[in-house]
């Protein structure tokens, strides 16, 4: 049976562009065209015309955040749909395995798309921070290798893939002779990519495989995932010329020849660099009498790299118009965190401040502050995305498994943190709100770069949070405690974060909603531990005044997992004073949404078990307390949460198949006194 909210319309390809350490700063729209009109030879800019191109046509979300500055954790949050309170990669967990959940793959790989990754995967699990074995190993230990591997691409939700899947490889971008794995399904293939330059590699790739699903009489939708590792790391120039024209005949192409596997491997390693940054020079004295002095090196080659990833978009946007599915894919663009300091080269280390990769904001990358989590996002969908729309709503990289869900029209999962973009995209519709939450830890401290505030030099990064409550950022550096206040910041009149409002008496109620907030929208997760970990999640600062019981609302339609009840229109609702299933109509599949308050009566830890015969999760504010597991949704599962007591508001959710009687039962035990009773009168309707 179809999902009951499958929509009529056409279902548009997909096409998910997601760049390595790329700057907000880095794209021409989002700042470096402002650098070029000040027509000033002191103030270095390069182009990104192709990238631009998205802009123009489409829309271009002017506060979108990644789930964390760094890149692993980043993956793992727009990969699952979650924030860094709820995804299991945090921190530096670099090649950790995937949580057991959805992925933008799997979801739409279950709504009827063919679906496809190229690139950086990097959250494989198995031997975490191993080294690849040599490119001549015998096959069976690339077998071995490749089988362990838990959470690699084509096991979670991809039907293809090509690309590095060690974190590690993608610091190189040249695979045979870096010596890197290059994978494709379940072969490693490098030891024929002779001078094959990752970005043009990943792109050739992607290219072949759009057009042959294109040309595939079944027809499918295709989702792309094309995520490039450039331009972090290693800032090596490509060995050629990008190849005029693009798109079928034009462009990047895929040979097949052994050794020489891209027309574009040919050349030198490292050999080109386009014309406009190769002889570029500047005014470094500020003086138009002294003679201009050439650009450094590494930030010729950082902006070589970025211009190729411009030519790559251009030419996969060429592809579109030249195989008439122009109108029919939406294409979306951004990148993990922001922008480094790497290079690689042994004497001059990348200065993310000649070029201010991180636009008109302080910090970079493995910071909370705005340079290194606000993201360049940019949505093409010619026909459906306005052109030349600008978006200021914030938003996050978890939104996305939702806003995909959606236009594929299949449910979003309650799994994820986020909600669909499409009315921010579109301007049609009400957004609706979602969560903006980022966590991070990082030894050491912040940069003393010039270009950023004095008081955002030099400081101690440790334990990082932030948080977006009513229109205002919340962030905190070097935590100790639940208790640190946070520094509050209007974005909107201070995008540099220099005047901190903590201070002022009006934002002491706003101060205190935000450490609230903070533990009411994660899960503490004992590989990634936290100094607020045992703090109490808050109640709600009223109690609520509705009757006994619960509300429920009754969904009729079948789904793969538990929905997100909330993006639904309900055929029914009432009150219960208990939970139970008599609102269900015989054995037919629907849903059901219980929402309301529970009462913690005392301080404690508080364990909730779930039975039901298909599938069901329990909330408790944003905290999914159980989760539905993926490979057996039906049975027994439990989950704990330590509350302090008062009210705090609680979404049970459940879904029944057709054939089998409906059964759903919830207990709690309180930690130290056994069971504890759910009558009516420890829930409250509203």
């Amino acid at each position: 049976m179809v999902a009951a909210e499958t929509k009529t319309a056409p279902r548009p390809n997909i096409i998910f562009i997601y760049c390595d350490d790329l700057g907000y700063g880095d794209v021409g729209v989002f700042y470096q065209n402002q650098r070029a009109a000040q027509l000033n030879r002191a103030v270095p800019f390069f182009s990104t015309p192709n990238i631009d191109v998205l802009a123009r046509d489409g829309v271009r979300l002017a506060q979108h955040y990644t789930g964390a500055p760094v890149c692993a954790p980043a993956r793992g949050s727009v990969l699952t749909g979650m924030t860094q309170g709820r995804a299991n990669v945090r921190d530096n967990q670099f090649d950790k395995a995937l949580a057991d959940t959805h992925t933008l793959g799997s979801v739409l790989q279950q709504a009827g798309y063919a679906t496809a990754a190229f690139g950086k995967w990097g959250v494989q699990g198995g031997d975490e921070g191993g080294k690849s074995p040599p490119i001549d190993a015998p096959k069976a230990v690339k077998d071995a290798e490749y089988n362990s591997w838990p959470t690699f691409p084509t096991k979670r939700g991809f039907d293809y893939f090509f690309g590095y899947v060690r974190h590690r490889d993608g610091h190189f971008h040249y695979p045979k002779e870096d010596g890197r794995e290059v994978w494709e399904n379940d072969r490693e293939v490098s030891r024929d990519l002779d001078l094959c330059y990752t970005a043009d590699l990943w792109t050739a790739q992607a290219k072949k495989c759009i057009t042959g699903q294109t040309r595939d009489q079944s027809r499918k939708p295709f989702f792309v995932y094309l995520a490039f590792d450039t331009p972090h790391a290693k800032l090596q120039n490509p060995p050629c010329a990008y190849p005029a024209g693009g798109g079928l005949t034009g462009g990047v192409q895929w040979t097949g020849k052994s050794h020489a596997m891209l027309n574009t491997a040919t050349g030198t390693v490292d050999g080109y660099m386009f014309p406009d940054y190769a002889n570029a020079t500047w005014d470094d004295d500020r003086n138009s009498a002294t003679p201009e002095v050439p650009g450094p090196d590494a930030q010729k080659r950082y902006a070589n790299d970025v211009r190729r990833i411009d030519f790559a978009v251009g030419d996969v946007l060429q592809l579109l118009k030249d195989l008439k599915i122009d109108d029919h894919t939406l294409v979306v663009f951004s990148s993990d965190n922001g922008p480094s300091i790497e290079s690689y080269l042994p004497e001059e280390p990348y200065a993310p401040t000649f070029f201010r990769g991180f636009g008109p904001f302080d910090w970079i990358k493995r910071d909370s502050w705005e340079g290194g989590v606000r993201e360049p996002k940019l949505a093409r969908w010619p026909g459906v995305i306005p052109a030349g729309r600008v978006d200021n709503q914030p938003s996050g990289q978890w939104d996305w498994l939702a806003t995909f869900a959606d236009v594929a029209g299949i449910a979003v999962p309650a799994s994820s943190d986020g909600v669909s973009l499409m009315p921010a995209l579109t301007g049609h519709g009400k957004q609706m709100p979602g969560t903006l939450y980022i966590e991070y830890f990082e030894k050491g401290r912040t940069p003393k770069f010039e270009d950023f505030a004095p008081a955002h030099r030099g400081r101690e990064r440790g334990q990082m949070q932030a948080i977006y409550l009513d229109g205002y950022k919340g962030v905190r550096y070097n935590v100790k405690s639940a208790d640190d206040d946070f520094e509050i910041y209007n974005l909107a009149t201070d995008e540099q974060e220099t005047r901190n409002l903590a201070s002022n008496p009006k934002f002491a109620g706003l101060e205190a909603a935000m450490k609230a907030r903070v533990l009411q929208v994660r899960k503490p997760d004992a590989s990634a531990p936290r100094p607020y970990d045992e703090t109490l999640v808050p109640p709600t600062a009223a109690s609520p005044a509705g009757s006994p019981g619960l509300a429920w609302s009754l969904f009729n339609g079948e789904w793969p997992w538990v929905p997100d009840f909330r993006a639904l229109t309900p055929d029914g609702h009432g009150e219960t004073r208990q939970i139970d299933l008599t609102m269900v109509p015989g054995q037919q599949p629907v849903g059901v949404a219980f929402t309301g308050y529970f009462h913690a009566a005392q301080d404690g830890e508080y364990k909730f078990t779930l039975a039901s015969d298909t599938g069901a999760m329990l909330f408790l504010h944003d905290i999914l307390v159980i989760d539905e597991p993926l490979k057996k949704s039906a049975g027994q599962f439990s989950g704990s949460v330590r509350l302090k007591a008062g009210w705090h508001p609680i979404r049970l959710y459940y879904r029944h198949h057709e054939g089998r009687p409906p059964q759903l039962q919830l207990t709690c035990e309180r930690a130290g006194s056994g069971a504890y009773e759910l009558s009516p009168e420890i829930f409250r309707t509203e």
